[in-house]
């Protein structure tokens, strides 16, 4: 019965989805904005694709038995149910469908238009991280060197020339997991995780938005992680912002996550180990400013996924919140902790630094983070506390007003109320604007060589 249940709820979120998709795509004009001057070098064309490339996919969302049953996160175009009934700011988001997100929220962008020969960028609404869910986890496990290659095939037979105009080089495409998912090579023989998406020379001139990106990240761009808070108004936003300002901090530092547990030397081993051995001495020492010097919310088997009140409450009350890495370098606990106004503490660059620098500018991480090398803690038992605690609290109190200063720079807002938005860049928009400069920066290099 519950099956049933969630087939008809999500056939009907497609149905649904699958209109105003289409009555978008029937009048991309470019709303009311004055042409020449707000869209002039940003006009975006979105590619129609069948719908074996998008919403098709939603509809195995139960069928993949080692992975999560992610229906009830189709729910308000992605952003999952809210997590109670008044709330209207507050969803349990699952990151992965950023897709959705992103789809839903450029359908809405200003500057659309329908002529692919007047865009300045091409979207390709395509749902690659659920379409390379069969590859990961389904029967084309051993196939996945041709994840993406029917795309491929249907932009060389569907009007050729949107495609050849720029061999590629101005299309785009959101994939809603970490870079590696789809980085297995090709000449891998038998197949390890992973696909070949981003290794196929078919796609290498295609700019997409991961939620990780590797190292050489050509064809690549890290964005936000989205959190649970998806505001539909700016003084919602601002009525957040303003309860991160005013939040009581009583714990010193907290680390929301699992792992730890094992016998072998790790961060998050050494984290666990000096947040347990803190003593009375430890909160003396902090000048009796904190009740508690370190907090752990266990997220153990992923339970604080899709429940923000688990670990946005703890956050609020502390001061630093650490991202040690995990399976990957980076987190979407690190903006969790900036929606809190919690300073965030890394222990590698590539947790963020060298990720997300749309979104959190490289040259200013010394201003709303600290860095601490995990190798000083793990291998030379350097004392996590003893770094923060030597921090004026000055700087402290500047570090945490930067971080909530970024605040809006990594929230994706709920879609719809696009007016009231205006003139205020949230992380789609910081995203789009991002896009269209590496595209035509491409363009303009592949002309010029």
């Amino acid at each position: 019965m519950l099956a049933m249940l969630s087939s008809t709820c999500t056939t009907i979120l497609l149905i649904s989805f699958f209109f105003f998709i289409n009555s978008v795509h029937s009048q991309q004009t470019g709303s009311d904005l004055d042409p020449e001057q707000e869209c002039t070098g940003k006009w975006i064309h979105i590619r129609k694709l069948p719908s074996q490339f998008n919403l098709d996919l939603l509809i195995n969302c139960s069928d993949y038995p080692i992975y999560d049953d992610f229906c009830p996160y189709l729910a308000n175009h992605g952003l999952g149910h809210k997590t109670h009934n008044r709330s209207h700011s507050w969803f349990r988001t699952d990151p992965f469908m950023l897709e959705l997100i992103f789809h839903r929220r450029i359908l809405e962008y200003p500057c659309l238009t329908s002529n692919p020969n007047h865009a300045n960028a091409i979207y390709l609404p395509y749902y690659a991280g659920i379409d390379a869910l069969r590859y990961l986890y389904g029967p084309d496990v051993n196939s996945s060197a041709e994840h993406g290659l029917h795309l491929y095939k249907f932009l060389q037979n569907d009007n050729p020339h949107i495609w050849t105009r720029n061999f590629g080089h101005d299309h785009f495409l959101v994939m809603a997991r970490p870079a590696w998912d789809f980085s297995q090579p090709l000449t891998n023989d038998p197949p390890i995780w992973g696909t070949s998406f981003l290794e196929l020379p078919e796609f290498y001139n295609v700019t997409a938005l991961t939620l990780e990106s590797r190292v050489w990240s050509w064809q690549e761009q890290a964005v936000p992680y989205p959190t649970s808070f998806h505001p539909p108004s700016i003084a919602l936003m601002e009525n957040w912002i303003e309860r991160a300002l005013r939040a009581h901090r009583t714990t010193f530092m907290l680390f929301a996550g699992g792992g730890g547990l094992g016998s072998s030397p790790n961060i998050r081993r050494s984290i666990r180990g000096e947040c347990e051995n803190t003593t009375s001495n430890s909160t003396r020492a902090l000048g009796g400013s904190y009740s508690e010097v370190c907090k752990i919310v266990d997220c153990s088997n992923g339970i604080c996924d899709h429940d923000p009140y688990r670990y946005m409450r703890p956050m609020l009350k502390a001061s630093f919140c650490l991202q040690p890495p995990g399976d990957t370098p980076t987190r979407r606990s690190t903006f969790d902790a900036i929606l809190a106004g919690c300073i965030p503490v890394f222990f590698e660059e590539s947790s963020a630094k060298t990720q997300f620098g749309w979104h959190l500018p490289e040259n200013q991480f010394d201003e709303f983070s600290v860095f601490i090398p995990k190798e000083e803690v793990v291998l030379k038992t350097l004392n996590i506390m003893d770094v923060l605690m030597a921090i004026p609290k000055s700087e402290v109190r500047r570090m945490r007003e930067k971080v909530i200063e970024l605040m809006p720079r990594v929230v994706y807002r709920r879609h719809g109320e696009a007016m009231e938005w205006r003139g205020v860049k949230d992380a789609f928009d910081i995203a789009v604007d991002g896009t269209i400069y590496k595209i035509k920066s491409r363009i303009a290099k592949t002309n010029s060589s």
